[in-house]
């Protein structure tokens, strides 16, 4: 029996996905890991087929085109046979006390033939994360200490309320792989931040939840290239606005909220962050077509469900995106500068 699916979409990894992939070998037979070379043009290929030669009861490697983070995330869904499914980016890494404990109570879970039928099993682990700027020698964790009680079962109605700072992101959690199947969700091939639509999109097929307080993932923060860069972000604005609409439209929060009002106000809240991030990377590119792209993104919203558009324009913090005039781009953009100082995101 494989307790956690481990998927590990690597493209150009070379540099780094060893440190990853070891990580995540602590767990033994207990896991597997399926490393997705998507389509890479360095020594990816090679290493991915070294770890499968080295450990063939634990890693399997598939080479594939490339198609993005999103293809590597559906394959490594199309072929898990864990119980649970954890994706982990090539360049992060998993603290292994937190994982051996992890491990620990997934099997004590699925103990006495209980995981055949799916009974009493967690649908949703929560774990906390920390933001690792390596290279700089600091690090920050992001916990849930408020929302969840920690080490026992709840539910989306027995949960705290979420800070500003906070919101569940793919670092953090850990589905049960039937969960996401039957979720439906499938991300789009070619784009970045796709993680947003993974992380949202289940979240209502969820019924129990088991939050541990233990600092599990690092995620690394520090290369020039990555997509949470803002550099690189506003190059890609694009992308950013395509899952933004999509999160926006993958779920139906008036029927999230009949059985969940907790959770639809966390849904709401997290289009809100996202609208936010669109909105002003698009300030900050400072073009009249950006502008456009702006007022669009905003009126597409509006099209698909007025409601939802004027909950996020006048009571959350979307609309302070979208103050008009010159001085309220000033004003975001100096809120913008303000929050990434206090939370130290990239």
């Amino acid at each position: 029996m494989k307790y956690i699916t481990f998927a590990v979409p690597c493209y150009n990894s070379e540099d780094y996905m060893r440190r990853c992939v070891d990580s995540l070998l602590t767990g033994g037979n207990d896991v597997e890991i399926i490393l997705i070379n998507d389509g890479s043009t360095d020594g990816t290929a090679r290493i991915a087929d070294e770890y499968q030669l080295a450990h063939p009861d634990i890693v399997r490697a598939v080479h594939k085109e490339n198609g993005g983070h999103g293809s590597g995330v559906n394959k490594g869904l199309e072929l898990a046979r864990g119980i649970y499914y954890k994706v982990v980016d090539s360049d992060d890494w998993l603290d292994p006390e937190a994982f051996k404990k992890l491990l620990a109570k997934v099997k004590d879970f699925c103990g006495g033939g209980r995981a055949e039928f799916g009974e009493d099993l967690p649908d949703l682990f929560v774990c906390n994360y920390v933001y690792d700027h390596l290279d700089e020698g600091k690090t920050r964790s992001m916990d849930y200490r408020n929302i969840f009680p920690a080490e026992e079962m709840c539910s989306w109605n027995t949960i705290g309320h979420f800070r500003p700072s906070q919101y569940l992101i793919m670092h953090s959690l850990m589905f049960r792989t039937a969960i996401l199947r039957k979720s439906g969700v499938k991300l789009p091939e070619h784009t970045f931040y796709v993680d947003n639509l993974f992380s949202y999109q289940p979240l209502p097929y969820v019924e129990s939840i088991y939050y541990m307080d233990i600092d599990l993932y690092h995620y690394y923060l520090g290369r020039e290239d990555q997509s949470v860069n803002e550099k690189v972000l506003m190059k890609r604005i694009d992308q950013q606005i395509r899952v933004t609409e999509l999160v926006a439209e993958c779920v139906d929060l008036n029927e999230v909220k009949k059985k969940y009002p907790k959770l639809a106000s966390y849904m709401t809240r997290n289009i809100s962050i996202m609208l936010s991030i669109s909105s002003i990377h698009l300030l900050l590119i400072k073009t009249a077509e950006a502008e456009k792209k702006r007022r669009d993104m905003w009126e597409r919203i509006k099209t698909y469900n007025a409601s939802l558009y004027y909950r996020l324009r006048y009571s959350t913090l979307s609309g302070l995106t979208y103050l008009p005039g010159r001085l309220g781009g000033k004003l975001t953009i100096g809120g913008y500068r303000f929050a990434r100082k206090i939370y130290q995101f990239q």
